[in-house]
């Protein structure tokens, strides 16, 4: 609906009823519950039966702001929020009290150069050039979180460019990191609402070391695009060894539960050099201009 459509549209807005329901004389029955306007009505709207609604509006709120926002596709980064900052690698070591967390914390050091390569592939990224009526692609879209969300966020902050945090409320406190775009910052009770924003403007996808909601968010990538529900993209894994000790992939293949050719659906890399050379040599065979 254009302006001016909707500076002669006949009824009266619901937000001037809103403010104007906030006026009403005090009596019981305007006290009531009952007299809320349906869509004032936090209680309402939590209700067990209102959740479709609910589930209406966590779909719908994100995808009006990044319409607005002239965000054509996105570049979508996944990977453990445990991986420190390289400068705090030493920390977790040094502080440790059994051989065990010793390990632990060695193995999370050894991984701590790839916030520098989400960076990197963030600000990579963010520097692809609008089209010509203003629309953005390959903006960067993370959880929200710390570390890989956080090293995405930042490198796409490096280029002067916005990004997405899609956070989601957990029993414990979490709060977006500082580098997202606020006005791209989106909070989440659904988490099959907010997976599915991570995919809708997807057009290319890295995927870091991580534990069970990496685990769930690549593998619910790769069923999508196996099964026909959702274009190929580059998905781009970092950090082969990691990936080969944890999943045997091969093994998968070889039991037949996978299809040989289904594991080419997606790339290891180690920088994001190599990241972004998959990229652009995927869009270039797709015809689509913009690269090199």
């Amino acid at each position: 609906m254009t302006n001016k459509e909707i500076a002669e549209r006949k009824f009266r807005r619901a937000s001037d009823d809103a403010s104007t329901a906030k006026l009403a004389v005090s009596t019981p029955q305007t006290e009531s519950d009952a007299y809320k306007l349906a869509f004032q009505d936090t209680e309402f709207l939590l209700r067990e039966d209102l959740r479709p609604v609910r589930f209406q509006l966590e779909l719908l709120k994100p995808e009006l702001l990044l319409d607005e926002a002239q965000i054509e596709s996105t570049f979508v980064f996944y990977g453990s929020a445990r991986i420190p900052h390289p400068d705090q690698a030493h920390v977790p070591i040094e502080k440790a009290q059994t051989d065990y967390d010793r390990k632990v914390a060695e193995r999370l050091a050894e991984k701590a150069k790839y916030y520098d390569e989400a960076r990197k592939l963030a600000y990579k990224a963010s520097k692809f050039p609008m089209t010509d009526d203003g629309c953005r692609n390959f903006v960067v879209c993370s959880g929200g979180g710390p570390s890989i969300m956080e090293a995405a966020n930042k490198g796409a902050h490096e280029a002067g460019a916005l990004s997405i945090g899609l956070n989601i409320v957990l029993p414990h406190e979490q709060a977006p990191n500082h580098y997202v775009t606020p006005e791209l910052s989106f909070q989440f009770h659904y988490f099959a609402l907010r997976k599915m924003h991570f995919l809708l403007r997807a057009r290319a996808l890295a995927v870091f070391p991580g534990g069970f909601g990496t685990f769930d968010e690549f593998f619910e990538t790769l069923t999508l695009i196996q099964t026909g529900k959702m274009k190929p993209i580059p998905v781009l894994v970092f950090g082969q060894d990691f990936w080969n000790r944890v999943v045997n992939f091969e093994a998968l293949a070889e039991e037949g539960t996978v299809s040989p050719e289904d594991l080419d659906l997606f790339h290891f890399v180690e920088t994001a050099d190599d990241a972004w050379d998959i990229v652009q040599t995927f869009y270039e065979k797709a015809g689509m201009p913009g690269y090199r």
